[in-house]
């Protein structure tokens, strides 16, 4: 029996819930964005900090379609907080002068910023430090 449309779309809005849940974010609060690259599905998963307005990057994965790409990212979810370390970044908008503090999670510190970056132009934001966070 093959998978209809109708049940590929109820499967990833089943498992967007549920990373919504795990990650206790709100809906508004968190971004699937879809593309295609070389024939899979790219889903770029991004955070939106209601404190200060600003996008950041969670986590990228590729699939053979998009069920097959959100359940890597539930997988990765449920795991990154033993896989990958903690990051403090300090920046300041362009034009604003209030200096902001964000954590990211990351394999290394270019990762992190990358995360920090993602979706803008590097010149509109200033970074001030990166700090590899103690293992808790």
């Amino acid at each position: 029996m093959t998978e209809t449309l109708s049940d590929m779309h109820v499967e990833a809005a089943r498992i967007q819930q549920e990373i919504k849940d795990y990650l206790g974010l709100r809906t508004s609060d968190l971004v699937f964005e879809y593309s295609n690259v070389d024939g899979k599905v790219k889903l770029d998963l991004i955070t939106i900090n209601p404190r200060h307005n600003q996008a950041f990057l969670f986590h990228s994965e590729h699939g053979a379609d998009k069920v097959d790409a959100l359940k890597k990212m539930l997988n990765y979810v449920q795991k990154y907080k033993e896989k990958e370390n903690s990051y403090t970044i300090q920046w300041v908008a362009k034009g604003d002068t209030e200096l902001h503090t964000s954590y990211f999670k990351a394999s290394n510190i270019l990762n992190a910023l990358q995360k920090l970056y993602y979706g803008r132009d590097m010149n509109t934001i200033t970074v001030f430090s990166v700090v590899l966070n103690p293992i808790s």
